[in-house]
């Protein structure tokens, strides 16, 4: 235990005191409000003019939470430098020298991405929501509603889903720009896409970032087949994946 905590301490020390570390975290903040406050506002001023069904299946909670898939970009950023940094600079030569129990170091980096992330993900998805129902006016909703304090938790675990997903690729890929390069291009253009496929659409809707929706949301989603639950149990199962396979690739490789 007082090696895990002597490793935990210099990773710990490490992420912190490198200034890329609080400008993606930042960079997420700031997106995600932002883009949240601006979508919830032209939402209220286009209210009228939105369908009877577009009202009907109207989800106040969601609204707020338009940013977080752009934001997201600056978390996995983050999390795939907390390794891929290591790698470029040649410093993970001494860290596995120093640390040669390769567990050891991937739970360490895994507990530090999890204790910057999910606060501050926390931090940014009640700001988000508050924010977001504020400029939505009567069209809002409350955090005391059926389901939204568990939609607003949900929206945070999926970011600091993400980051932890990117760590593991991180791992597996070892450089930043290969790691940003398969996952920038997932999120962004390959599941969107595939989403919309009438062939591959039931598999795409188990991807992690099609889960995520599903745990921020108060209204269901007809056209993807479960609800919050099964959706933070999916995004889960991609975490494992990601942080077992950086693991095993890890334990093989040397630096």
């Amino acid at each position: 235990m007082g090696d895990f905590s002597a490793v935990l301490f210099s990773e710990w020390t490490k992420v912190r005191t490198v200034r890329s570390t609080w400008i993606t975290l930042l960079v997420a903040f700031v997106v995600t409000v932002g883009l949240g406050a601006v979508i919830s506002a032209v939402t209220n001023s286009q209210w009228n003019s939105m369908s009877d069904r577009d009202r009907l299946t109207f989800d106040a909670t969601s609204t707020s939470f338009s940013g977080i898939y752009l934001g997201q970009l600056a978390v996995i950023v983050f999390a795939v430098l907390v390794v891929g940094n290591e790698y470029s600079s040649g410093m993970i030569r001494a860290t596995l020298a120093a640390v040669p129990q390769r567990i050891t170091l991937l739970l360490a980096k895994t507990v530090v991405v999890l204790v910057l992330v999910l606060p501050v993900a926390l931090v940014t998805c009640f700001v988000t929501f508050f924010l977001g129902q504020a400029l939505l006016g009567d069209h809002g909703t409350s955090i005391g509603s059926t389901h939204v304090l568990r939609a607003v938790v949900g929206a945070a675990l999926y970011m600091t889903f993400i980051a932890l997903l990117s760590l593991g690729v991180g791992f597996m890929l070892r450089k930043p720009v290969l790691s940003l390069g398969l996952l920038m291009p997932f999120f962004f253009l390959i599941s969107p896409i595939l989403s919309n496929v009438p062939k591959v659409k039931t598999v795409a809707h188990y991807f992690p970032d099609i889960a995520g929706t599903q745990m921020a949301r108060v209204v269901g989603d007809n056209s993807v087949p479960y609800g919050p639950t099964a959706g933070l149990f999916i995004c889960l199962a991609w975490v494992a994946a990601c942080l077992v396979g950086g693991y095993a690739l890890l334990k093989r490789r040397d630096a």
